[in-house]
């Protein structure tokens, strides 16, 4: 999928690796606080998700800079618009959360 220079590859990409990082990320934490290693106390609400959330949109330069170096310009496109997206959706999601 990486090899192909298309706007709908690029955008499969970018949905798909924040989606898998967020889900990875939020199962971490779900361990670590059932072991007993991490704790949420303290901090503000949904802090945890809005950070992950944060962190599984960053996950898109991979990708991103991956196809900046094979030149595939409709693929990074395709990024760049699933992360915009992610980027609208967090805001609306969380926005709520901040200050």
């Amino acid at each position: 999928m990486l090899n192909k220079n298309s706007i709908p590859a690029g955008l499969a990409v970018g949905i798909l690796i924040p989606f898998v990082v967020f889900g990875l990320l939020m199962l971490l934490y779900h361990q670590l606080e059932a072991m007993g290693l991490v704790s949420d106390a303290g901090f503000s609400p949904m802090f945890r998700e809005r950070t992950t959330g944060i962190i599984a949109i960053c996950c898109n330069l991979i990708p991103l800079n991956a196809f900046q170096k094979r030149r595939a310009i409709n693929s990074m496109r395709g990024v760049v618009l699933a992360t915009v997206l992610y980027v609208i959706a967090w805001v609306v999601y969380f926005g709520k959360f901040i200050l």
